[in-house]
């Protein structure tokens, strides 16, 4: 703390990649508790694998909130406003426009939809999300450092950071040890681009050259933009300091982009760390296939959101730990829709309460989500029973994995508002079936009821005693 006693343990720990140990989380100074997550790339819809880390790092900003107090953590997550891909997309949708007035639009237009998106899956805003071009200042600055120090190169208009430069005490090279990987392997194992102009084929891109239509700023190198890599260093470094708690993304970042970060900071800086901890989720396959455009199987997010909810999509990706790599199925989304309609049958309209021990348990594990979901099964048994509390308990527990946040009443309506046909349309159609059960055509009232269900709508028919009429009710179910 700022009074100088020892950063206090909560019981939290972490599987650090860094380390490649399960550690107790410690943080820096408990009263700011510092977590950097790379955000969106806004050149087009996010996809369903972007969802994942999205998610993840959503239950452990709730969970630090939780412990430490919401006022005390800090979560940064970025969004690359600058990038080739979106130069390409801007040329493409806006081809009448200058350059820089089409970026714009591709970038606030994509952000907006990847903001709608993420508020669907039920995360909460981070404390600050940066765009790159927002601190194009900070960038040419640290990079000024880094030649200074040595450790950057100027080649035909780029900087590139000398890899190799970077030595440790005994003079071994200190690059690679977040991948746990040498520097030949990295080489033999990934696609680099091999340019006359670099000293080594690993060395990476801290700054290009813009050509006179493509968006640069001025520096001392002449007019460009920055890589990738050096974007998330400095806005980093601006909103949690040199050196922070927790850095978090999917497993593919992990080399080149995490390495690289790691390389700019700790040598700008001068620095043994960069963050303490660095969290990274598995693979997400679709179907037991990795997702591509080639196999048909690509999926935004925004399109699985049209015939699932947000809760089903945010559980779905909870079942499996997050470490793990997770498989997208169809069959994964409807049993995390039902398990979602039980636990809202079961928990009716109870407040939540303050505290679920075996849910918090459960997550101060690593983040253990298919054990804290396993409790929440419990829980939900138990409501079922009538146990005392256990109504509070289950909402409680769910809302810290963001789940349950609603009442059922608006769960329920908020699926009627999802589904492809509209109450006057469904209407009808009940009335078709009713009209055909009294002609005695049943092979057409049953066509018109899988119809239905087969759009997750399930009927109900009632006999009123008294008048011995049927009156047939629907709700949404999937």
């Amino acid at each position: 703390m700022s009074d100088g006693s020892p950063p206090a343990f909560k019981g939290l720990r972490l599987n650090n990649t860094l380390t490649r140990k399960k550690e107790d989380f410690v943080p820096i100074d408990p009263a700011n508790v510092r977590i950097y997550v790379c955000g969106p790339t806004v050149y087009d819809f996010a996809h369903i694998g972007n969802a994942r880390p999205l998610i993840v790092f959503d239950v452990l900003f709730r969970l630090l909130r939780d412990l430490y107090g919401a006022d005390h953590v800090n979560y940064v997550r970025n969004v690359t406003d600058v990038d080739d891909k979106i130069n390409a997309r801007a040329a493409e949708e806006y081809p009448d426009l200058p350059l820089n007035e089409a970026i714009r639009k591709v970038t606030d237009e994509t952000e907006r939809q990847f903001h709608e998106d993420v508020a669907a899956l039920g995360c909460l805003p981070p404390t600050h999300e940066p765009r790159a071009t927002e601190h194009i200042p900070g960038m040419t600055k640290m990079i000024g450092e880094l030649i200074a120090k040595g450790y950057a190169y100027v080649a035909e208009g780029h900087v590139l950071f000398d890899v190799r430069s970077w030595k440790a005490a005994d003079g071994s090279l200190e690059y690679g040890h977040l991948a746990n990987r040498s520097l030949e392997d990295m080489i033999a194992g990934s696609r680099v681009e091999v340019e006359p102009y670099k000293r080594d084929p690993m060395d990476f891109v801290l700054w290009k050259p813009s050509n006179p239509d493509e968006p640069g700023w001025p520096s001392a190198w002449g007019v460009g933009r920055p890589g990738w890599h050096i974007e998330c260093s400095a806005m980093a470094g601006h909103y949690l300091g040199d050196v922070f708690d927790i850095h978090g993304g999917g497993v593919d970042l992990v080399f080149p982009h995490h390495e690289n970060e790691i390389a700019q900071s700790r040598c700008a800086h001068g620095t043994d760390l960069m963050a303490k901890y660095w969290l990274h989720n598995g693979h997400l396959q679709v179907e037991g296939e990795k997702m591509s455009k080639s196999l048909g199987n690509f999926v935004t997010i925004r399109e699985v959101l049209k015939d699932w909810s947000g809760e089903a999509v945010r559980l779905n990706m909870l079942r499996s730990h997050y470490h793990q790599p997770l498989d997208w199925t169809i069959a994964g989304l409807k049993q995390s829709e039902s398990v979602l309609d039980s636990w809202y049958d079961a928990v009716g309209d109870a407040e939540g309460g303050l505290f679920c021990a075996d849910v918090t348990g459960a997550l101060e594990d690593d983040l253990n989500t298919p054990r804290a979901i396993a409790a929440l099964h419990e829980l939900r048994k138990a409501a079922s029973r009538g146990a005392a509390g256990a109504k509070a308990s289950l909402r409680a527990g769910a809302n810290m994995l963001g789940l349950l946040t609603a009442t059922a009443d608006e769960r329920y309506a908020s699926l009627r508002v999802s589904v492809t046909l509209d109450d006057n349309t469904i209407a009808s159609w009940i009335a078709a079936r009713s009209a055909a059960r009294g002609a005695k055509d049943f092979a057409e009232a049953d066509r018109l009821r899988a119809e239905l269900e087969a759009m997750g709508i399930q009927l109900m028919d009632r006999k009123d005693p008294a008048t011995g009429e049927v009156r047939t009710e629907w709700e949404v179910k999937r």
